[in-house]
């Protein structure tokens, strides 16, 4: 059996008493049960020809809405202290949609796992986008009375939240470039999608904390920004890139205004917006994976991440050299872990709350996936050189625990410490189970 392999490493150091491991999902990507709930914008998109890789669509996916005891136990076994899970706002719209996760966090709690949900990820309601999605600000407002009810209903056992997950991916792919739902490719005039995303999460503080909760962050995929060389032009197009993807959805967030005068570009009356989207966290998750290389413009289409980026970006995205890959075609880039976080300290100061990694992991094939334990292995000794250098990190969660539905990509990336055999739905834990099992019990 795959859970049963040794994996001979060097002892870990051991990580701050209370440090939080844990393992996430999204709804979505593996819920199924998509017709006891609204459609949501990815129903849309899978629907339209093309649009994913493979054709499949995530209707069925890992059935985790009717095996979620079989997952539960997953995760005990597994020995983790937190699942971080997401609630789908379509089902919650719908007739006893919240009975689900009522269910769901009742097995968590039995076995002494802490839920962690995550409110928003990307599945928006399809209802929604008709009005306009993410680029009408009523969404927002909306999108707080959602929280509201979620809250009101676990947050009697829930004591730790995420109100988004990568605004900047939803704006990116969703509706710059189209290459997620709902498929808009509106270039820069997909910022306002941005603002009204951050303005949601500041309305979700303020309902969280109306219904009590006192543990609450986000989770913001960043990663470190490599100039290409030392050439003014690749400076000021990783510069760019940098506030585009980093600064952008951070400086919001932790100091209340938009950098570079980024803000003048946002719709409505920004500044009063900026006291909402600037309401104080408890900590700040973030999701890595990697660095990305960019340099000048070289007006060709580039691929990058399975996406094409258009000629007409004002940078380019380049191939980290000497360095291995996953089957994804992502560098594998531990110490870019460690830098990235040394860098939020240095930026930020004590205006940076502690810190969670909400995501990190990797696609590879296989049972026996040993390539899968030596990038977790590297990345979770970067993150101990994170701490060692005076950040403070609570927390580390595993992307992800299940092989899943992987948005554009289908079903051809698998990510999970567990294998699923999507025609049978049957678990197999893989040797990345193990390895990650035994790392939580030496470090107890």
């Amino acid at each position: 059996m795959a859970t049963d392999a040794v994996h001979p490493m060097p002892p870990f150091p051991r990580f701050p008493d209370g440090f939080l491991w844990g393992v996430s999902t999204s709804a979505h990507q593996i819920e199924g049960a998509a017709d006891l709930r609204e459609p949501s914008v990815w129903d849309v998109f899978e629907a339209e020809p093309g649009r994913i890789k493979d054709g499949s669509t995530a209707a069925v996916a890992c059935d985790h809405y009717h095996r979620h005891r079989e997952d539960v136990a997953l995760l005990a076994g597994l020995g983790v202290d937190a699942y971080r899970f997401s609630v789908s706002w379509p089902r919650v719209r719908s007739a006893g949609g919240l009975d689900f996760y009522d269910r769901l966090v009742d097995e968590l709690c039995a076995a002494g796992i802490r839920p962690v949900p995550t409110l928003f990820h990307w599945d928006l309601p399809a209802a929604l986008q008709e009005k306009g999605g993410w680029l009408d600000r009523d969404t927002a407002s909306h999108f707080a009375e959602h929280v509201s009810s979620v809250a009101d209903r676990l947050g009697d056992r829930v004591k730790k939240w995420i109100t988004l997950n990568e605004p900047a991916e939803q704006t990116l792919f969703g509706y710059a470039l189209g290459a997620h739902a709902p498929g808009e490719q509106l270039m820069f005039d997909a910022l306002p999608v941005a603002h009204h995303q951050l303005l949601a999460h500041g309305l979700a503080v303020r309902a969280l904390r109306a219904a009590g909760a006192a543990d609450i962050g986000i989770a913001n995929s960043h990663g470190p920004t490599w100039p290409a060389s030392r050439e003014q032009p690749d400076l000021e197009a990783a510069a760019f890139y940098d506030l585009l993807l980093n600064r952008l959805f951070a400086e919001p967030v932790l100091l209340g205004e938009y950098p570079d005068g980024m803000g003048d570009l946002m719709p409505g009356d920004v500044a009063a917006d900026l006291k909402v989207i600037a309401e104080p966290l408890d900590w700040y998750g973030i999701n890595y994976y990697a660095p990305t290389k960019v340099g000048a413009p070289q007006g060709t289409e580039i691929e990058f991440g399975g996406l094409t980026l258009p000629a007409e970006l004002p940078f380019s995205v380049q191939d980290i050299e000497d360095v291995p890959v996953t089957d994804f075609g992502w560098p594998v880039v531990p110490e870019g872990l460690t830098e990235l976080l040394t860098g939020f300290r240095d930026r930020y100061g004590d205006r940076l709350p502690p810190v969670v990694i909400t995501e990190n992991g990797c696609s590879y094939e296989g049972l026996d996936d040993q390539d899968r334990i030596a990038y977790l292995d590297g990345h979770v000794r970067a993150l101990h050189r994170a701490v060692e250098a005076g950040v403070d990190v609570r927390g580390y969660f595993v992307w992800s625990l299940l092989d899943n539905f992987e948005w554009a990509e289908g079903y051809a990336r698998r990510f999970g410490l567990v294998h699923v055999d999507y025609a049978t739905q049957v678990r197999t834990p893989k040797s990345s189970y193990a390895w990650y099992r035994d790392l939580l019990r030496a470090q107890r």
